[in-house]
């Protein structure tokens, strides 16, 4: 009877858990979709009985999307990867330490790869035409008007770097990469733009201390700063944006999204 009872009292408290965080869970046996399931087992409590029975469900199902899927689906290297992860762990869930962890062998990976190739891997052409924004108050029902980019010469002009700045440049980050001293005066701030618009962020500290990044739409960028507080400003595709930090660790920042669906 104790046991029943202690049972009953998890599963509630479980669901209790679940809808305070805006989710409801009670009908999740019945479900037949990958996404809820794997979002049920990152939320669940360690010891909700349910996890018995979803785990290797939602591994089957993952199994057979990944044997069924079309050459060129892009789906199929997540559920490789979940199900990687669900072979070695209870859920998918990642914590904040881990994903630092990946976003910095990717770091890594990239800046070694530009080292190896003597030159940004990436190169970017001051002819890209995602280089303008829309302005809002210009569109109407037939027409929208282009507006150029007012930083568009300064962007090209912080882009076009020569061989030996971006290869010092180059080595800083890398650095700062796999340097693990807390005592360390600098850090890396990497900066990702998911907007349709290439941007420059300005970081702006005490005194004179100033850095502009600029990083092209869909990609990153990243640079080394002295430890401190600053203001970062950018103008995303014609929105204003500032925000106030203070860096003592690696940061990663993420601004705009796409207008594409």
């Amino acid at each position: 009877m104790n046991k029943l009872l202690i049972f009953f009292t998890a599963i509630l408290c479980i669901n209790l858990s679940a809808q305070s965080r805006g989710k409801d869970y009670s009908n999740i046996l019945k479900s037949k979709s990958i996404y809820e399931i794997n979002a049920f087992l990152r939320d669940a409590h360690p010891d909700d009985p349910r996890r018995s029975v979803l785990k290797p469900r939602v591994m089957e199902m993952m199994k057979e999307y990944i044997k069924d899927a079309k050459p060129g689906d892009t789906k199929v290297k997540q559920m490789q990867d979940w199900l990687a992860m669900l072979k070695r762990r209870p859920s998918t869930k990642i914590s904040f330490d881990e994903m630092n962890a990946i976003i910095k062998q990717k770091q890594i990976a990239k800046y070694q790869k530009e080292l190896q190739v003597g030159q940004a891997a990436v190169v970017y052409t001051p002819s890209n035409p995602k280089n303008v924004y829309v302005a809002a108050a210009a569109v109407t029902t037939t027409t929208v008007a282009a507006i150029p980019d007012a930083e568009a010469s300064e962007f090209n002009m912080l882009m076009a770097e020569n061989p030996s700045e971006h290869k010092n440049k180059t080595v800083k980050i890398l650095n700062s990469l796999f340097d693990n001293d807390p005592n360390a005066k600098e850090c890396i701030v990497m900066i990702e733009n998911k907007s349709d618009c290439n941007i420059i962020v300005r970081i702006e500290g005490v005194g004179t201390t100033k850095y502009r990044l600029p990083v092209p739409s869909h990609g990153d960028n990243s640079i080394v700063v002295e430890k401190g507080d600053y203001l970062f400003t950018s103008i995303v595709c014609g929105a204003q944006y500032a925000s106030q930090k203070t860096i003592q660790k690696p940061l990663m920042v993420a601004l705009g999204s796409s207008a594409k669906k």
